[in-house]
């Protein structure tokens, strides 16, 4: 395998990437279940542009959440904050859809992280 890919998308824990993308199936599944019972019916090309995009974000989006992550941990650390659990809960749903639809956006920064910390531990 060439070691830019090596680097970059196998860097990732399969744990986490597992985890991650069976979080990113929750929003193609709920823009089919929102297609499915719309009225009328969707011009094929949004309904095939919508299924490409929804592959692809679901694809990339571990990577995106761990470059959310990665910065989020950067800028909070070690500190801890106690906040409402419905609150928390409805902030992390939103961060996870952000994450989600700007994964074209997002995981790029991700996969150049993991590549560039990746290599700086094969080289050592």
């Amino acid at each position: 395998m060439h070691p830019i890919i090596e680097r970059s998308f196998c860097g990732l824990n399969r744990a986490c990437y597992v985890r991650n993308f069976l979080f990113g199936l929750i929003f193609p599944a709920m823009l089919y279940f929102i297609f499915s019972h719309a009225k009328g019916n969707a011009p094929v090309g949004m309904l095939t542009f919508m299924i490409g995009f929804s592959i692809l974000n679901t694809l990339l989006y571990p990577y995106s959440r761990f470059a959310y992550e990665s910065i989020i941990d950067y800028i909070v650390g070690r500190n801890v904050f106690l906040v409402n659990a419905i609150m928390m809960l409805v902030v992390k749903i939103m961060t996870m859809f952000i994450c989600w639809y700007l994964a074209i956006f997002i995981a790029p920064v991700g996969l150049a992280y993991l590549y560039f910390r990746n290599r700086s531990t094969s080289a050592a």
